[in-house]
C-alpha cells in the first residue's frame, strides 16, 4: 500500500484537497457525459469535508441544512451516483461513505479506519501482492477487491500514550 494516498493522517491542504477533488470530478463526469447535479456536487463536498465515513442520514442532515431536503431518497440517490461513478466508496464496516481518494482511477482501494476519531484514509493496494498471489495459488479470479482496517492514526496513538 502507498502511504501518500493517507492523507486524512497527516498535515496537508484541506481546502485544496477539496477543490482539487470536486475539479477533478467535475471533469471525469463531464468526459462520461454525465450530470455532476448541485445535491451531487453538494453531497460530494460533504464527504470530502469530513475526511471520515459518514452515513446516508449525516449526509442527509447536512443536505438538508443547505436547502436540498430531508428525505432518504434524496441522499442515497446522490450517493449512489457518486459511488457508481467512482467518486466515492461504501465502508461495509460502518455502512458509511467516504470520497474516492482516487477518483477516476481503476484500483483496488484499501480502507485505513482510526477506531480512536474515526477518520479514514484511502490506500492503494499493491497488485500482485500476497493476495494476489495467495489467490492465484489457490486459482482462484479476483474479481474485486476491498480491504478494511481498523487500528488508530498517529494522533490518536499519541493521545494514547
Amino acid at each position: 500500500m502507498t502511504q501518500s494516498s493517507a492523507k486524512p493522517f497527516s498535515s496537508h491542504d484541506h481546502a485544496g484537497c477539496i477543490s482539487t477533488a470536486l475539479t477533478a470530478a467535475e471533469a471525469q463526469c463531464a468526459a462520461r457525459k454525465v450530470q455532476l447535479t448541485p445535491v451531487r456536487r453538494r453531497t460530494l463536498e460533504i464527504l470530502l469535508e469530513a475526511h471520515a465515513a459518514l452515513g446516508a442520514y449525516d449526509v442527509l442532515a447536512r443536505l438538508d441544512a443547505d436547502g436540498f431536503g430531508s428525505k432518504p431518497p434524496v441522499a442515497y440517490r446522490a450517493l449512489a451516483f457518486l459511488v457508481e461513478q467512482g467518486l466515492a466508496h461504501r465502508i461495509e464496516r460502518l455502512n458509511a461513505f467516504v470520497a474516492c481518494a482516487h477518483a477516476g482511477a481503476n484500483h483496488d482501494p484499501a480502507f485505513l479506519i482510526c477506531r480512536g476519531c474515526g477518520t479514514v484514509a484511502e490506500a492503494e493496494t499493491v497488485p500482485g501482492g500476497a493476495l494476489s498471489r495467495a489467490a492465484a495459488a489457490a486459482g482462484f479470479l479476483i474479481e474485486q477487491t476491498v480491504i478494511e482496517v481498523e487500528g488508530l492514526c498517529p494522533t490518536c496513538q499519541e493521545e494514547a500514550a
